[in-house]
Parts: C-alpha cells; structure tokens; sequence
C-alpha cells in the first residue's frame, strides 16, 4: 500500500521542488489527485473571466466577466468580493462602480466592476462569483498598483521588459518581517502564503512583538482593538476595548453588518471596557469586525484556523466476486470532515449505483453489486491526506448441461441467431457433459437482462434439437443506508420546518413496485409529504416538517420473483413550548425571585435550560440575565433598582434552539420592609379596652405602607412561653391609631406594632412598660369654644353646627334645656359621641333663639355651660313718616321705629326724597341713627315727598315708609311775568345718533354692543341677528337708558357671530343701523392673557 500523500492546505502555495529534480509535467486538462482544480481553469458558467492587471495610481480599471446563461433556468446571481470576504456590492459609489447588461441573442449577461481612480488601498486579491439554483462557479484575479512617473504619458516598452525580467529573476535576501510591518493588516495573509509561511498565529504573535505602532490619539478609544486576531475553528475568542468615558454606547459590526447579542455574541459592559465574546467560532465568522462609538471606530480582522483533517486509517485493496457487495473503509481525524471519494481521476456522487455511508470519524464507499465496470482505482481525498485501493474480481461460469454421446458436435442459437464465442461468451465439450454454454466473465459478472431468452442447441447429424429458456430474475431488496439522520437503526430524527427527503435504493429484476404508508394510509406522489419514484430509487419527501408526521412509516417492495419490507420510525423534533405561569415568589431590597412550570412539549429533545430576561414596565427593551443555560425552574434577579416595576419572561432551551419567550409575568416592585413604627404610646384605656397611637417609620422606602399590624400578649406570658404575640386586626389599618379590644379586666398587658407592605412586615414597635387594663375616673369637664362663649348670631335660614367636645370617664350623660325646658328634638338635632355632642339646625328659624344649656353629668359629678343663639333677620319699615316743618330751602321729617326689629338692634335709617314732577328718588342721608332728620337743598318750586328705610346688622328692610304729607318749596319776593305759551312741536323720526361699531370678541367671554338714537314719540326699539328679530331668548339682554341702546351677549359662542342690526321705529318713520360681530375661539394652550379695555364716548 504506498503511503498517502499530504497536499497543502487550502488556500497555501506548494513548495517549488529543486532545481536538479524538476517537477513533473501534467497536461493541461489533467490535475494531482487530492487537489482542486485550480481557479484559473476554465469552467462551465464564464465565457470570460476577469484578468490580473497592474493598475497605475489615481486611473480608472475595468474588469470584464460574461456568463453564458443559455442552460440556466432563471438569471445568474454575480457577487465581487475582495479578499475573502468583503462584499464589493455593499460599497457602490463614486469609486467603484458596477454595470450589468444583456444578451438576448447569444443569452449571455455581461457584468463590469470599474475602479475610478485606483488606490494603494484597491491592491490585493479579488474573486467574483456567479450562482444559479445549484449551479456555482468562481475566479480570482490581483490588482497591483503602481505610481505614475513624470513621463506617465508615454509608454516605456522598454523599460516595463526590464522590469519583467527582474521581477521573473528570484527575490535574494528578503526581509519578510519588513514587508509585513509596512504592509497593511488586510494583506497579512497574502504575504504570509507569498513567503510560504503556514504558521499565521505564530506569525501575528511575532509581529505584534516586533512591530511598534505609534497609537493614534483617540478622544473616544483609551485602548483600541488589535489588528488582527486568529481562533482555532470551534473555539471562542474576546475582543474588547477600553473607552474614555465609560457611560458612551458602542456598537459592533460584523462585514459592516450590526451585530445583535445572541447566545453566540456576547457582549458585556465593565466600566470603561467593552468586550464582545464570539462563541463557538465557524469559518463563517472569518471577518473584519468594527467597534463603533459616535464617529470613531476600531478595526480589527479575526482569522478562523481551520485544521486539517488526516486519514486515520488508510484504504485497503480488495479482492470481490462478480454481483458481490463492495464496502471501502476509510477512517479520519475530524467527525464532522468531509471526504471526496474518486475513481480514476472522477469524483463519484450518490446514485443508484454508489451509496456514502458515515459513522463518526468512519466513511464507507458501498457498491451493491460488482461489475466488470467498477475495475479502477479509487481515492478518498481530504483537506490533509488522501488514500487509494484497487479492486479485482474472479470469473464467474453460466453452465447448461445434457447427457449425450460424447462424440456429439452441434451449434447454439439464442432466439433463432447463431451464438458465436467471444471473449466473454465460450463453449465447451466436456466427456458426456456438453456445456452448451459457458459464459466466462473476465473482471465482471456480465450476465445482463438482454442475455434473456429462448437458447437452442441443434446437433450436427440429428433430426432434432434442444430448447431452453434463461429468465432474468431477481428479488427485490430494500437497501437502506442508516447514516445522516439516523439515531440508531430505522430511526430518523427531523428538526421540525425543514425538509426531510430519505432516498431508499431498491433493486430487483423486473423493477419491483413500492408502497410506502404510516398506519393504514397509503402516501401519494403528490403534496406535501409525497412518495418519488425513480430508476432503482424510491424517495420519501416531507416539506416543512410538522409535529403530525411523526410516526411509523412502512416500505414495501414486490415483483414476480418476492417481496421485501422494512419499517422506517420517523421523528419530528422541534424547540420547546415556552415555559408557563411566571411569577414572581418573593422580593427584597434589589433582588426578586421568579418561578415558572417546565414547557408542556419539550419539541422531543430534553429540555436543558432556560434564559431569562427582564425589563421595566412600560419598557420595550428586554435585558438578558443569563448567558449560559440556567437548569432549575426558580431563579433570584439581582442589581435591581428598589421601587421600579418590572416584567420578567423566560426562554426554553432544548438542543433543537430556542423556545418563543413565555407570557410576561405580573409587574412586580423590588422593595424592603420599612423600619419599625416610632412612639408608640396608649392614648386611652378602659374596662376591656386600649387605645394606642403612634407615628409612621423613620424609613420608609419605595413601597410605601400598606397598613399596620397591632399584637399584644400579657406581660410576662411572653418570657415563659405560656402565651404568644395575639394579632388584634385582622386586616392592615391604614391610620396611625387603633383601639385594642376584648383585653381582660386587671391584666397587665405589652402591645407592639409593626408597618406592613408588600415586602413583608418591619420590625415591631414595642412599649417599654406594661399596661393595666382598668378604666380610670375621671370629671366631666366642658371644652367649649371661644366663638360660643359669647351670643352666637346667625341670620334666618342659615345652617347652625355647633361641635362642643368635652372630657370624662366613664362615658358621661350629656343632657341639652333650652330656656330650662327639654330640648324638642324635632326642632332641634343632637348627635353625642364620646369625646363631644353636635347641635345641628339645618335651616334657621327665630323659633330657635334663646338660651342653650349643656349638662354633662358622671354619677354624682356634673358640669353646666350656657350659650345664648340669637336669630336675626330683616326689620320691617318705619312708621309714621311726617314733613313737621318747611321753611327756606329745608324740611323737618320725623318717624317712628318699626314695629318688626328682626329680633335685632336698628342701627340707623336711609332717608330719600322724590320729586314730584320726575317721581326718580335720590338719596338724602344714610345711616341716620335718630328716628328725625332735617332734608337740605331743596329746589325752589318743586314739591317733594321723602320715604324711609330702617337697618340692622341684617341690612335695609325690603319695603319703606312713605311720608303722609309733602314739603312744597315756594318763592318769596319775585312774581313771574307770564310770557303768552307757544307750544312747539316737539315730533320727530327716530334718527340714530351714534351707530353700531363692528366687533371682534372671544368665546365665552361676555360681549355688548350699543348705540344711540333719539325721536318723538319715543320709537320701538327692535333687535336683528342675520335680519331675524331677537325674541325673549335669556341669552341676550336689551337695555334702553333716555335712547342709548345696549345689547347684551352673556357668553357668545362661534354660533353667535354675524351681522346685528338695531331698528328704531315711531309714527313718524324708522331707522336703522347694523354691525358685524366676529367671535374668536380661545387658543388651547394659552399662557398669558391680555386685557383690552375699549372706551366709546
């Protein structure tokens, strides 16, 4: 067995063998076993590929790549990448630029990646890749850039040839390290396989020793992140940062693709540092990563090493009779490496013929039946190795036989044609046994169907001949392959929602007919869990996975020659259910314990833990308690803020994935009892009874109080243990006073108290000494009121509540006389409690005037107070009004007191006069306390009379006596020469002297408008809206005052503006006059208001 060869590693150059020992030359077409075709080869997808150009700084490059399209079933997806990574399409601008177009006659797309103005930075490798369904090819090509010289203009021939043959001559004495510390971080890995350097980690780790940086100066970064980190593939890695201020937010990018935390990136905040853990490292998570903080960032690169997988456990030849079953064996280092098994130079794919079997580390080529076709050699290739074995056969004879003369000779026909010997087909005599037919099948079992048929063999010199006929028949036979999904034997696990496609190889000669069922139902070939039917192959197909197909699935296969069954146990599993009922249990200072009950369906795997998560109330964003799979079903959150609410929910974790998030639970407050009640002390004690009271705690905190809890036990019971603490109230009492009831007379009792919220109960406040439950006695005694020590006035129809407290023990009789009488409590409401009695009069009548006695007596004790209720109300007018005397300019009134004082003192009378021409009274004196008055300044000619109100601390009396005579003032000394009288006409239309103004108002705020109008007779006086006349509507007001008019608006509305008019009308004629009324609505959110006062004279 020669020994297998090691290629290098993806992506590494080989090594150049000596210059004595050239290497061997292939053809063209042909590459080394156990390596990839090379990129550059040309490939069934591109009609042209992009070529390798040395581009010159700060000029435009255009790439070129066509695809042929002609045997694809929908449009070509083209992806420009740089390096390994880095997505092209995701930077279009004005520096790289992209074109596509079509075809349609030669069915070939054209795609254009043009560079404008190259850079050093646009140096480097480069790879376009063009995918169709299940279709996929790719190319690389480099891009070095060069600076332009002086005479850029012109093109050297010259010069460029001298500068190719030095660059084909071999590089002498080159510094690596050099060109690494000059290089950028992205070109590492190029240089590094340049230079045949295999060891990138140790590489990095030398060169961050080597290399020294001077750090940029960052306002938002103290620390920034390596250039280049590298992880062994499977395992985790941290990056971190280290920032200025250690409140700012950081973002971190993946590809330029935000991040999110997950159970695969975890990112974590200590102080002023930063860091993000990637769990698990794939291949997938060979990137460039950012760390974003406003507009600064920090790069870095992270290499995903990948080991290379070697073969264990090499191929071994094998030596196999025709129609016999083939099974290669080969064992590697890695269980989840993939192999590529070969024959001849030609990758083998699973088909009829081939199956692929996998078992850990174990990989199986299975050939069902050996013929002469599967003579070869056969090469398992890996990332690091690769084996090889060569089968052979032995002959295998097909005989029919008869008894005869030995000396018989004769011909073979086969369905009437002569069959003549050939390399695979001879025929023998052997003594008396004639083998009519002996096929012999050099490396091959070659006997096909076509062989079928009807033979015949005619001896030479006999009238007769003998028949026989070859049927090609064979069982049918279900071969399954228990690798893939396979749990053990027959059983197949499938995630729920993917696609399960289990392809069952079946042979037997004629082709046998299958049956696939689950229980009594027969599936069909069509819809969603569907049966296939191919050559040799019957697939079972289910698309999107459901809990319903899980089940027991039987594969029957008949034809003429058997029949063959095997059962099939196919099980759906999925994430679990969420979890159910959380709550929180209990609460502390900043911490709360949650419970919840296990997920109902576990998805068919066990349950393995749980996440948590939690966020306040009113909040969207959810914050993750736990990182790692947390395996018990209460947990205890902590670093909570004391008085916020909170929501929790809870994830369920299988090894399927992660559960959809339970119901959120109840909002719960962290807070902590408050500290004990503060002086506590007995306010009151009686037969059977305590009264205590005290003051709130000291500390109270978030959670407020919801109540207190009053004990008391008898003094010393508590020492010895014969009586326990006796909770007095059933429910919280929210007042700071409670009165202990059902105590033993005599007994020496200890009370305590405690706060009660919804974190529990405080501390007890404890009275120091004990208290004797006796009831002591003590003198009535009368607290009354200052304003009741003197007579209390109130005016008819008031209400009278009069609160008089009072002091004794036991419990004193309070006795009320009115006027030394029982009080009529019809007239009169009494209410007595312990501490004081009510009198209540609802309305008050003068009935209710006099003096009130209060007697509270305690056996034999007794104390009285008096209090005098006096109820006033207006006086009626005086009498006996009379003008005594007239002389000069003056009159003399005298009168008498009312009859009616308002069961008060009059304190003073209004006197007023009226002439008897304009009957309008005018006042004269106020106030006047004598019942007598002298009136002044009376006009000569006229003749007055006067009237006159009575008062008291009530006010004026509603109706006024009227004089019985009057005070007429005449002249003395002048007489009056009589002038002949012309009456003059003094009618006239009415005419509006002052008009109506147009006005803007507010809403809700009350609004006039007037004007002024003079005529005789005196006119009518009509008001319009919109020419619709103003009837008694309450909401206006019209006044009319010697011809000015006003309307009054009591609080417009936006429905009240338009157009008013004023209609004056006589015998004589009518005017009119209008104006318009706007009406303004109040802003909503006014702060200030200004008053605007306008004045029309």
């Amino acid at each position: 067995m020669p020994e297998p060869k090691k290629p290098g590693a993806k992506g590494e150059k080989v090594e150049a063998p000596p210059a004595d020992k050239p290497a061997e030359e292939l053809p063209e077409d042909e590459h080394v076993p156990g390596e990839e075709p090379q990129m550059s080869q040309i490939s069934g997808l591109f009609v042209e590929k992009p070529q390798t150009v040395t581009a010159i700084k700060g000029k435009n490059v255009t790439f070129v790549a066509k695809v042929d399209s002609s045997q694809m079933l929908r449009k070509p997806t083209m992806k420009w990448l740089k390096g390994k990574w880095m997505d092209l399409g995701s930077k279009a601008g004005k520096h790289l630029q992209f074109k596509e177009s079509y075809d349609r006659n030669t069915k070939i797309y054209t795609y254009e990646l043009t560079i404008v103005k190259v850079v050093d930075g646009d140096a480097g490798g480069y790879r376009c890749e063009v995918t169709s369904k299940d279709k996929c090819d790719s190319c690389t090509f480099d891009i070095s850039v060069e600076d332009a010289g002086e005479d850029a203009g012109e093109l050297d021939f010259s010069g460029l040839l001298k500068k190719r043959k030095q660059k084909e001559e071999p590089e002498i004495d080159v510094d690596v390290w050099e060109i690494l510390k000059n290089a950028k971080p992205c070109d590492y890995e190029k240089i590094a396989f340049q230079y045949g350097i295999t060891d990138l980690r140790g590489l990095l780790k030398r060169l961050k020793k080597m290399k020294k940086v001077e750090p940029k100066k960052s306002d938002a970064f103290l620390k920034k992140l390596g250039p280049a980190y590298s992880v062994e593939k499977g395992k985790k890695i941290l990056l971190n940062v280290e920032l200025s201020d250690s409140n700012a937010q950081v973002r971190w990018l993946r590809n330029g693709q935000e991040i999110k935390p997950s159970a695969k990136y975890i990112f974590e905040s200590v102080g002023g540092i930063r860091k993000l853990t990637i769990n698990k490292c794939t291949l997938a998570d060979d990137a460039a990563y950012e760390c974003v903080v406003g507009e600064e960032k920090s790069f870095t690169e992270v290499f995903v090493q990948e080991p290379p997988v070697t073969i264990t456990k090499m191929l071994d030849d094998i030596h196999v009779v025709v129609g016999e079953k083939v099974e290669f064996e080969v064992e590697v280092s890695d269980e989840g490496a993939n192999v590529k098994w070969m024959k001849d130079g030609v990758e083998l794919s699973r088909d009829g013929k081939y199956r692929f079997k996998k078992d850990g580390t174990k990989h199986w080529l299975i050939i069902n039946e050996a013929t002469a076709e599967d003579i070869g050699t056969y090469y398992v290739y890996t990332s690091g190795g690769e084996s090889k074995a060569d089968p052979s056969t032995i002959w295998l004879i097909f005989q029919l036989c008869f008894l005869s003369d030995e000396k018989v000779t004769g011909k073979w026909f086969k369905d009437g044609v002569e069959v003549t010997p050939s390399n695979r087909i001879k025929m023998t005599h052997i003594g008396r046994y004639i083998g009519p037919l002996t096929a012999t099948l050099i490396d091959s079992y070659d006997v096909k169907p076509e062989d079928a048929g009807d033979y015949t063999f005619v001896p030479d010199g006999y009238a007769l001949s003998l028949s026989a006929k070859l049927n090609f028949l064979e069982p049918p036979k279900i071969h399954l392959d228990t690798t893939g999904s396979f749990v053990n034997k027959n059983t197949i696990i499938v995630v729920a929602g993917n696609k399960l496609r289990f392809d069952v190889d079946i042979t037997g000669e004629p082709p046998p007919t299958v049956s696939w069922k689950k229980g009594d139902t027969v599936r069909a070939s069509e819809g969603r869990v569907r049966v296939e039917t191919r050559k040799n192959l019957s697939c079972f197909v289910i698309e999107g996975a459901e809990r319903s197909d899980e089940g027991l699935y039987h594969i029957t296969v008949t034809n003429p020659a058997g029949e063959d069954k095997a059962d099939i146990m196919v099980k759906i599993v999925d994430v679990p259910d969420p979890p159910e009922n959380v709550k929180c249990t209990a609460v502390g200072e900043d911490s709360a314990s949650i419970q919840w009950d296990p997920p109902k369906f576990d998805g068919g795997v066990p349950v393995k833990g749980y996440l948590m998560e939690r966020k306040k109330k009113g909040s969207s964003r959810w914050t993750r308690l736990n990182f790692d799979i947390y395996e018990s079903t209460t947990y205890e959150a902590k670093k909570m803020i004391e008085g916020v609410l909170y929501e929790m929910r809870v994830f369920a974790v299988n090894g399927i994935g992660i559960s959809q998030p339970s119901a959120s639970s109840k909002p719960f407050m962290p807070i902590a009892p408050t500290s004990e009640p503060t002086r506590l002390t007995v306010e009151d004690v009686t037969d059977g009874t305590c009264a205590l009271k005290w003051l709130p705690p000291e500390r109270i905190g978030a959670g407020g109080i919801d109540g207190y809890i009053i004990e008391y036990c008898i003094e010393g019971g508590e020492a010895h243990g014969a009586t326990e603490w006796v909770q007095a109230n059933e429910t919280p009492v929210e007042k700071n006073s409670y009165r202990v009831r059902g105590l033993p007379v005599g007994e020496k009792m200890l009370f305590r108290v405690t706060a009660v919220n919804i974190a529990g109960r405080s501390s007890p406040a404890v009275m120091a000494q004990a208290v004797t439950i006796r009831e002591i006695v003590e003198r009535p005694k009368i607290r009354l009121p200052r304003q009741l020590r003197t007579k209390y006035i109130k005016r008819v129809g008031e209400k009278v509540n009069l609160v008089i407290p009072f002091q004794g023990k036991p419990r004193p009789v309070v006795t009320w006389l009115k006027d030394g009488a029982p009080l009529d409590t019809k007239l009169v409401n009494i209410r007595t409690s312990d501490v004081d009695t009510i009198l209540f009069i609802r309305q008050a009548a003068r009935e209710h005037s006099g003096q009130y006695t209060l007697s509270v007596q305690i056996e034999n004790m007794e104390e009285k107070v008096t209090l005098e209720i006096q109820i006033v109300d207006k006086p009626g007018p005086p009498i006996a009004v009379t003008v005594t005397d007239v002389w000069g300019f003056n009159a003399a009134l005298e009168w008498k007191p009312p009859k009616d004082n308002g069961n008060c003192e009059i304190t003073g009378y209004t006197i007023q006069k009226a002439d008897l021409k304009t009957k309008e009274w005018f006042m004269v004196l106020e106030h006047n306390r004598r019942p007598s008055c002298t009136v002044s300044d009376l006009v000569m000619g006229n003749e007055y009379t006067f009237r006159v109100f009575s008062e008291n601390i009530c006010g004026m009396s509603d109706d006024a006596g009227i004089s019985k005579n009057t005070a007429a003032i005449t002249k003395t000394g002048l007489k009056q020469k009589q002038q002949p009288y012309k009456e003059k006409d003094m009618c006239s239309s009415p005419k509006f002297i002052t008009p109506l103004v147009d006005r803007s108002v507010i809403a809700g705020y009350s609004a006039a408008i007037s004007c002024a109008v003079r005529g005789h007779p005196k006119p009518k006086i009509i008001w319009m809206k919109n020419k619709m006349i103003i009837g008694e509507n309450p909401k206006y007001l019209m006044q009319n005052n010697q011809g000015v008019l006003t309307l009054n608006i009591r609080k417009p509305s936006l429905f009240d503006g338009g157009k008013y008019t004023c209609r004056a009308i006589n015998d004589l004629g009518q005017d009119e006059v209008e104006c318009k009324l706007e009406v303004r609505g109040m802003a909503k959110n006014l702060h200030h208001l200004q008053c605007v006062t306008l004045t029309v004279t």
